[in-house]
């Protein structure tokens, strides 16, 4: 059986609005309120609307996205769809809908101001913060809540934001790799002006310097992270002189592209070249089964989508806060595409 927020309101003996901003998270209402309400309308099926709710509280019950043209090919992407995956958990839970909005990447800025000047939207998560993020100081001076998903270097302001710890999990898996005698690593990163792919090198390089090693800039690849990018360069360092006998992928979707090449050369990844790679636990993208197929650097896309959509939502819900912050730390998992350096290299 379903009712409305009238009926809900009858059978709890609580106003209307009292039962609707305890469904919405206010903090002006008591925890033990907000429990009973919530179990009250798990119990009867209440499912308040996006537009009701919006007319009760003065929002639009919507979060925004958007796309720039130079990245809408990320939407097709399984880390994305695992990100917004979990982020429409948490979207439900609270009553909130998503906008994804394409924009040419020069108008990026007047899509802001609109998505403000329309009250379209109650806050917008940003994905992807390049090193000198230009978009955080203008969510800032728009008043516009707003979390993101990584990081900015350059940026001193404040801002909230949720990140895994790249450099830390790129150090561990490099060092881990050298205590199997591995000298000759290479990385092939994402775009390094997108920060996590800056830190992601910064903690390679680091591990390198600490045991001792020179770096060696031709085993360093960075592009866009797809399968044909890490074939093509895991491809081309095999027929070096002096080629790596380990390989760091930033994504698992490279890391398949350098599995391929790696075969094609008459190779077994494992004995021959080690790899490990980064965001392995994806919905869509296993890393095997009972044993995984990669040693990885393990953290939940999916849980920081949902992470981050929590932490954006609290934003709305209190905007005069101080601005929040969430480090994830990644796992290092063992799998069977890592061994000892092969003998004499």
């Amino acid at each position: 059986m379903s009712i409305n927020l009238k009926k809900l309101s009858e059978e709890l003996g609580l106003s209307q609005t009292t039962v609707s901003r305890a469904l919405n998270g206010y903090p002006e209402v008591k925890e033990a309120t907000r429990l009973r309400v919530q179990q009250a309308a798990d119990k009867f099926g209440y499912r308040p609307n996006s537009r009701a709710k919006g007319l009760a509280t003065g929002r639009a019950m919507m979060i925004g996205h958007v796309i720039p043209s130079s990245t809408q090919h990320e939407m097709v992407n399984p880390v994305f769809g695992d990100f917004v995956g979990g982020a429409s958990e948490a979207y439900a839970r609270y009553g909130y809908d998503m906008m994804f909005t394409r924009v040419q990447d020069d108008t990026e800025e007047s899509a802001y101001r609109e998505l403000l000047a329309k009250r379209a939207v109650d806050g917008v998560i940003l994905q992807g913060p390049s090193v000198n993020d230009p978009r955080i100081h203008l969510l800032n001076e728009l008043g516009l809540p707003f979390v993101v998903h990584g990081r900015s270097t350059g940026v001193t302001e404040g801002y909230s934001w949720v990140d895994v710890n790249n450099k830390r999990s790129f150090e561990r898996a490099t060092e881990f790799l050298i205590d199997l005698g591995h000298r000759r690593i290479a990385l092939i990163n994402g775009l390094e002006q997108m920060d996590f792919a800056q830190r992601r090198r910064d903690g390679y390089l680091s591990a390198l310097k600490a045991r001792g090693i020179d770096v060696d800039p031709s085993l360093m690849r960075a592009d866009e992270m797809t399968e044909v990018f890490g074939h093509h360069q895991t491809r081309d360092m095999l027929r070096m002189e002096k080629p790596p006998t380990a390989i760091l992928a930033s994504s698992m979707i490279s890391a398949i592209g350098v599995r391929r090449a790696i075969e094609e050369a008459g190779l077994t990844m494992g004995r021959d070249i080690s790899v490990i790679t980064h965001d392995d636990d994806l919905s869509y993208l296993k890393n095997g089964q009972d044993v995984p197929i990669f040693t990885a650097t393990r953290s939940s896309v999916r849980k920081a989508g949902e992470i981050v959509a929590e932490m954006l939502i609290e934003r709305i819900h209190n905007p005069g806060q101080a601005p929040l912050s969430r480090m994830l730390e990644a796992e290092l998992v063992l799998g069977r595409s890592t061994g000892p350096a092969p003998q004499g290299k």
